[in-house]
């Protein structure tokens, strides 16, 4: 496929491919900016399994731009009490820090966590029905002098001047742009359970995101969907499992035979448990280019990234304002477009994804003197001035900056 675009095409036909939280963003922020786009998802309903995700500041903020943010506070749960690390052994505190205020006087918004499914919905609530296009799975791209054709695995046909590949690790779209090369398993996994809250200890039932550090494992949980649910999410030693699908059922009992020896306050909550999700974490390194002419990768599918800076579906909303920025700028040459799209964009989030695996290694240390020093740094540094240019940072904005720059 040609990088080269000399087309002039102001009414922009765009296709979506993926109908997650990064294409329903990007959907809506082109609906926004007057773009046509269709959304083409391979599954026959928008539903999201995974259960709960951080929703930080900087992906409240674009929520805020979309109109939407009432819908998401609905039912998310704002981290009034905040963060809290505990040690593995003893459930000692480790540090602690009030978000709510603090995270609203530096950067203007507050956090929240939630259930995935109601930030789904939230930002599908800016997307038209009529722009969605379910149970349609991508089979190819061809580049035509009147745009670009998608085939679909059911014979149909569409063609589009510009197409999104919003569609994950295993992005079809991604053989059109760059070598991506395949996924390679990280030797972790990663179980979620979600626990009714009348079955909850106490302590996981405050307004706070509460994460337990120990040998080669760690675990985090929050409340969700109105305070109904705790939410867990534990990361550890893969063993022979190499499942990747959010959907994998696994067994509880293999969850609390990895965290046995643990404080008996996080027992208490494992055992509430009743059944989990269990999934291996691929790995990916960053791709040398997102764009190749009018095709674009974005989200997971650009920059795939462990969960340990809670950072995946921030950064995609954050792709999709940029790049229904750029096109909205530029709409008579979307390559050109893209690859404005691309250099704003591409710095920020391959420098959070190469930090978020940096971050296994700090969370699994054994017991000894990096642990501790590793300890004692959470009393000593402001983490909120270490992950500041995260939270802080406003996509529309920087946007704007880029666009006024010579």
């Amino acid at each position: 496929m040609s990088s080269q675009d000399t087309r002039h095409t102001p009414d922009l036909r765009v296709a979506v491919v993926g109908g997650g939280i990064g294409g329903l963003a990007t959907a809506a922020f082109l609906h926004r900016a007057g773009i046509k786009a269709t959304v083409y998802e391979q599954a026959p309903a928008l539903t999201e399994v995974g259960a709960g995700l951080v929703v930080s500041p900087n992906a409240v903020r674009l929520l805020r731009s979309l109109g939407r943010l009432d819908l998401l506070r609905e039912r998310a749960v704002p981290l009034q009490v905040g963060w809290e690390f505990r040690r593995w052994e003893d459930g000692s505190v480790l540090f602690s820090e009030d978000l709510g205020q603090e995270f609203e006087r530096r950067f203007g918004e507050q956090s929240y966590v939630a259930h995935r499914a109601d930030l789904l919905a939230a930002v599908k609530a800016a997307v038209p029905e009529s722009s969605l296009r379910l149970g349609t799975r991508l089979a190819d791209l061809r580049r035509l002098d009147e745009g670009v054709e998608l085939t679909f695995t059911d014979g149909s046909r569409e063609v589009a001047d510009v197409v999104v590949g919003a569609d994950g690790v295993h992005t079809t779209v991604g053989r059109f742009v760059t070598e991506t090369g395949s996924p390679r398993f990280s030797g972790m996994c990663a179980w979620r359970s979600l626990v009714p809250a009348e079955r909850a200890p106490a302590f996981a039932r405050r307004l706070a995101q509460t994460l337990w550090l120990g040998p080669d494992r760690h675990l985090v949980h929050y409340p969700i969907s109105g305070g109904a649910q705790i939410n867990i999410v534990a990361f550890g030693p893969a063993h022979d499992w190499t499942t990747e699908s959010w959907s994998a059922e696994g067994r509880i009992e293999d969850l609390r035979d990895e965290f046995a020896g643990w404080s008996d306050d996080l027992g208490a909550l494992l055992s509430a448990a009743e059944r989990t999700g269990r999934w291996a974490l691929l790995d990916r390194d960053p791709l040398a280019r997102w764009t190749n002419g009018p095709v674009a990768l974005l989200g997971d599918a650009a920059h795939p990234m462990f969960p340990f800076f809670a950072q995946g579906a921030a950064q995609a909303m954050e792709d999709a304002a940029v790049l229904a920025g750029c096109l909205a700028e530029g709409p008579e040459d979307p390559s050109a477009a893209l690859r404005r799209y691309e250099d704003i964009r591409r710095p920020r989030a391959t420098k959070v994804q190469q930090m978020s695996r940096g971050r296994a290694e700090s969370n699994h240390l054994p017991d000894g003197p990096a642990q501790q020093a590793r300890d004692a740094s959470f009393m000593s540094d402001d983490p909120f001035a270490q992950s500041g240019w995260i939270y802080g940072h406003d996509a529309e904005l920087a946007l704007k900056e880029a666009l006024a720059a010579p």
